[in-house]
């Protein structure tokens, strides 16, 4: 009996605070549940109305409204916060409707949901590399929806934070004379994260790298490709005035002088 009572606790708690209600919990048409579950999704009572959507599986477990009230009760815990469960509860709408209507949103919510976890470039980064790949697999698979969309816009932050964890940790290896560690990081962003705004920074470090390790043809080539790519860039100024002691911030804009120092280095 004390085992029997001690499961049925288990299971109001796995549900939530509010499943142990008992006006949630007494029986009811699934209309009723569900609407009553959209009302408090809408009032912001989010908890409450996860509990009600949860209700609608377990009270009509083979009805019409039991399929979406899965996804719409992974909503919530997603608007609650409550990411892990939203992507236990996703896994379980995909592993068991893969081919409702509502997937794409089901996929697409699983990497949002990742996606808001993700941390500050200082910590681990586990989540990112997790919410990007999640991300790419809505891209994949559904390529034209307005979920892939905004996918894509997302792969780009997600990238750009992978890459900034790149530069925290190139130049910690950096500042501690570690050049050769720090030289494989500031490749990376360069090789693997093309596309993002650490680039620059990344050609610019190398540069420095190259120098304090005595390689001066390889930090020329490096500076070359910095300005010939972001000619702009404050970096290249920097890696300029390295590589061209005294040289003076008007000289490196003069017309035509960066196309014969290019020229010069091959």
């Amino acid at each position: 009996m004390a085992l029997a009572l001690l499961g049925a606790f288990a299971v109001a708690a796995c549900r939530g605070d509010d499943a142990a209600d008992p006006l949630i919990s007494r029986e009811r048409p699934v209309e009723q549940i569900y609407n009553e579950a959209v009302d408090e999704q809408q009032a912001g009572n989010h908890a409450r109305a996860s509990a009600l959507f949860q209700e609608v599986e377990r009270q009509h477990p083979y009805s019409s409204w039991a399929t979406t009230a899965k996804l719409m009760a992974a909503y919530s815990e997603y608007t609650r916060g409550r990411y892990t469960e939203a992507i236990g509860m996703l896994d379980r709408f995909i592993r068991l409707h893969p081919a409702h209507r509502d997937v794409p949103y089901a996929y697409y919510l699983r990497a949002i949901s990742y996606y808001e976890q993700i941390a500050d470039v200082q910590r681990d980064q586990r989540m990112t590399q997790q919410a990007l790949t999640a991300l790419q697999d809505v891209v994949n698979r559904f390529p034209d929806t307005p979920y892939a969309r905004d996918a894509r816009l997302k792969i780009d932050l997600a990238r750009d934070h992978l890459a900034g964890k790149e530069m925290v940790i190139g130049r910690y290896y950096q500042n501690r004379r570690l050049y050769a560690a720090a030289l494989n990081r500031f490749r990376r962003v360069v090789d693997e994260y093309d596309t993002t705004n650490h680039v620059p920074e990344a050609l610019h470090r190398l540069v420095e790298v190259y120098l304090a390790l005595g390689l001066v043809e390889e930090a020329r080539k490096t500076a070359a490709v910095l300005g010939y790519n972001y000619p702009g860039s404050p970096w290249y100024q920097d890696a300029y005035a390295l590589l061209t002691p005294g040289a003076q911030p008007a000289e490196i804009d003069r017309p035509g002088m960066l196309a014969r120092w290019w020229n010069s280095l091959f």
